[in-house]
């Protein structure tokens, strides 16, 4: 295998690994006890949520490096305000298609996107630095180098 192909392939896990891990929590707490779902529901979602999650987390950790490495400043307002946005803007729509596909209906439905708005623009960061520590733990930089900077 090539160094090339080696370092897709950690992006790759490394990134998977990232937002099934926190995303699973964060989807789950914010279905039964912000949305009100059944557990039955939050179930269903989490396990539709489980493949698409696998299928869009690489293409979100592009798309974060992208957003993080073109308007993100050095400050931590900056990277705290691009990381939310990256987030709320790729994932909200996602998450929608899921927990309408679960079975989220009307109030539950409204609920459930004006929270994931809310969630995922609070969780932004966080969810930013630890993408960024799983990546250091694959021996990848972090996103948002600027293209000229060492690492990136």
């Amino acid at each position: 295998m090539t160094n090339t192909n080696s370092s897709t392939t950690r992006e790759f896990i490394a990134d998977t690994l990232a937002l099934v891990l926190f995303f699973t929590l964060a989807g789950a707490l914010n279905e039964r006890f912000i949305v009100g779902m059944s557990w039955e529901e939050v179930l269903r979602a989490r396990l539709i949520g489980a493949p698409l999650m696998v299928l869009t987390a690489r293409p979100y950790g592009i798309w974060r490096s992208w957003l993080m490495a073109r308007f993100a400043g050095d400050g931590r307002v900056s990277q705290g305000l691009w990381d939310s946005l990256a987030l709320l803007l790729f994932q909200v729509p996602i998450y929608v298609s899921i927990i309408w596909t679960s079975g989220a209906r009307g109030g539950e439905l409204l609920l459930g996107a004006l929270g994931a708005v809310a969630y995922m623009f609070l969780l932004g960061r966080p969810y930013g630095v630890f993408l960024d520590w799983v990546r250091a733990l694959f021996s990848l930089p972090p996103g948002g180098q600027k293209p000229m900077s060492p690492g990136g």
